[in-house]
């Protein structure tokens, strides 16, 4: 007998006795207060990184690259040995070995000639691995087109595979490899402090009152009013004569300042993984919630019909199906007012109800206008 369940689970709970044990302290606005550096949230206006991205070959690879219909990959080889003084045509290479990639890093405003960064490569084609593989010499392009940085060395991969067709083993992404200190910094950024009269600091996540609170933290610092919030996102600072000429020493006492940041109260939701996640600034208004539940059993049997002695008649296979439809009684639960919404998924949870009901309860909530939140599906 082949049965098929196809189920909603029933969420009904009182929470008072709930609620209690399960509250988080918080500040009267609802948020945590958790102390962080200015360096964490905050960086010097005009030193910003620069992407970089250039074109590359893996190779060494145990006949897990690229294939002969990827016409670049053989190309880009062709290319190689004929700076060697080989021309071999394209068309005659098996390239099963080596992979086309596109390699990426990030260079740090103040990354000099000289310096190693980290970089990413993502193989292009149709190659099934890159493990055990080594990147060629690749340059590194910003986006004004300069080479910034040369890429080579051998990937780290953080998994491995075996095996071919359906007696293979993969842990991890395979098509994707790191090589740590990788590139070869050629020609850094040119981010000039100098004699400046202001300072100007980024929020990293732009807010009012993170704005105002990093302006007084600079303030008591320095022991002088010399900073001020100019928008969400940007606070300028008046450097005291005793740092005109070195805003690296005034950057270097200003970074391990100690602030509380405050930010919107937001629920982050993947409907495809089920994951749910809830700030510590999440309040609830007084609502009422029913979830009920919905069973829906579908069971299979597969009865024989047999014909009759001498009837030359022919053995059937008869399915019988048997549907079942059952809807339990899900009781009205009372939120009160002012409850956090971490208690209540806390409660939720204990009682075994599964994140695509708390998924839903959340939305309903939103929908009520009784969940005072911004609510983010990713």
């Amino acid at each position: 007998m082949n049965r098929q369940v196809i189920s909603r689970h029933a969420i009904a709970v009182t929470l008072a006795a709930l609620i209690a044990p399960l509250a988080i302290p918080v500040s009267a606005a609802g948020q945590a207060h958790v102390p962080v550096r200015i360096k964490d949230v905050a960086s010097m206006q005009g030193a910003h990184p620069v992407p970089l991205v250039g074109y590359g070959l893996v190779i060494g690879l145990n006949k897990t690259g690229d294939r002969k219909q990827t016409i670049f990959s053989a190309q880009s080889l062709a290319n190689v040995l004929q700076r060697f003084g080989m021309d071999v045509p394209a068309s005659e290479m098996k390239i099963e070995n080596i992979a086309a990639v596109l390699v990426t890093a990030e260079l740090s405003p103040f990354a000099r000639s000289g310096a190693r960064i980290d970089v990413t490569a993502s193989s292009i084609g149709d190659a099934r691995s890159l493990q055990g593989g080594t990147l060629l010499v690749t340059p590194l392009r910003g986006p004004d087109g300069t080479v910034h940085a040369l890429a080579q060395g051998a990937l780290s991969l953080g998994g491995f595979g075996g095996g071919d067709g359906g007696n293979s083993v993969q842990v991890n992404h395979l098509t994707v490899g790191r090589v740590p200190a990788g590139a070869l910094v050629q020609i850094g950024q040119q981010v000039a402090l100098g004699d400046t009269p202001h300072l100007l600091l980024s929020l990293r996540e732009p807010d009012f009152t993170t704005a105002r609170r990093l302006a007084e933290a600079v303030t008591a610092e320095l022991g002088e009013d010399v900073a001020r919030a100019v928008d969400p996102a940007t606070v300028s600072i008046a450097v005291p004569e005793a740092y005109r000429g070195a805003i690296s020493d005034l950057m270097a006492r200003l970074e391990p300042v100690m602030l509380v940041t405050d930010a919107t109260a937001r629920i982050v939701i993947n409907e495809r993984t089920g994951t749910v996640v809830v700030g510590g600034g999440v309040r609830l208004s007084a609502a009422a919630v029913a979830h009920g539940s919905l069973s829906v059993r579908i069971a299979t049997s597969y009865d024989v019909s047999q014909p009759a002695p001498f009837s030359q008649g022919e053995t059937v296979v008869v399915p019988q199906t048997d549907v079942e439809v059952r809807e339990q009684d899900g009781r009205l639960m009372a939120l009160e007012s002012g409850v956090t919404l971490d208690a209540v998924v806390r409660g939720l949870n204990a009682l075994g109800a599964t994140p695509r009901d708390i998924i839903a309860i959340l939305q309903a909530l939103k929908a009520a206008g009784a969940l005072q939140a911004e609510i983010v599906i990713i």
